[in-house]
């Protein structure tokens, strides 16, 4: 039997742990080239005002999502160049690349293992009798239904004023005005306020539906051992 105390720490953590893991596995789910592909052939996809093509941001866009999960420095991008052999990114940009990546790695290497294996942990203990099993359920669904009321906060952001939202989102990691940059630099031309977009809303429906998947899931198997 667990005491009270013990099933409410293991409530809360399992609650709190859900929406993390699911925005991070979500997130990493675009961190691929073929998400760069479905973005860049949407019929209404802004053009780049400064001249990139299709073919170029297909051929230039993978370096940036590369080196953000290889094990490479920051040369990786400092050496990409333009066909006249001027550098594709400035100083600017190659430092908020490397906090970007200090960042992913910190997120992927780091706190998405550790509380992945705190989170089955808490799994495997509380499957072992029926009693700490409904203390599993009771996290799962609490973890599912934070995680869409918080989803639903932040799309209400994104909807009413993205770019207070954007503008929040970088300034909770990266230091004071280290991401911003003129339209034409190369990184505003491969991602475009429209991509960010598109990705914070995609991130948010995968999220919403993993939610729900823990939701009903925890929900159908209460039903079934009444």
């Amino acid at each position: 039997m667990l005491t009270r105390l013990i099933r409410a720490l293991l409530i809360i953590f399992l609650t709190l742990a859900v929406p993390v893991l699911l925005v991070l596995i979500s997130t990493r789910l675009l961190i691929n080239d073929s998400y760069l592909s479905i973005e860049y052939h949407k019929a209404d996809f802004p053009p780049d005002a400064y001249g990139f093509t299709l073919d170029d941001r297909l051929m230039y866009a993978p370096y940036a999502l590369h080196y953000m999960l290889n094990d490479a420095d920051i040369q990786y991008l400092g050496d990409l160049k333009f066909p006249d052999g001027k550098p594709f990114y400035n100083e600017r940009e190659l430092q908020h690349m490397a906090d970007v990546k200090r960042v992913t790695q910190a997120a992927y290497n780091v706190v998405f293992p550790v509380l992945l294996l705190l989170f089955a942990g808490a799994i495997v203990m509380l499957l072992s009798s029926a009693d700490r099993r409904v203390t599993l359920r009771q996290g799962l669904f609490g973890g599912g239904l934070l995680t869409i009321a918080l989803i639903a906060l932040l799309a209400i952001g994104v909807l009413v004023n993205w770019d207070t939202f954007f503008t929040q989102f970088h300034e909770l990691f990266f230091s004071n005005g280290s991401w911003q940059f003129y339209y034409s630099d190369s990184l505003i031309r491969l991602y475009p306020v429209r991509f960010w977009q598109d990705a914070a809303l995609t991130i948010g429906g995968l999220t919403i539906g993993g939610a729900l998947i823990l939701m009903a899931g925890s929900w159908l198997w209460a039903r079934r051992v009444r």
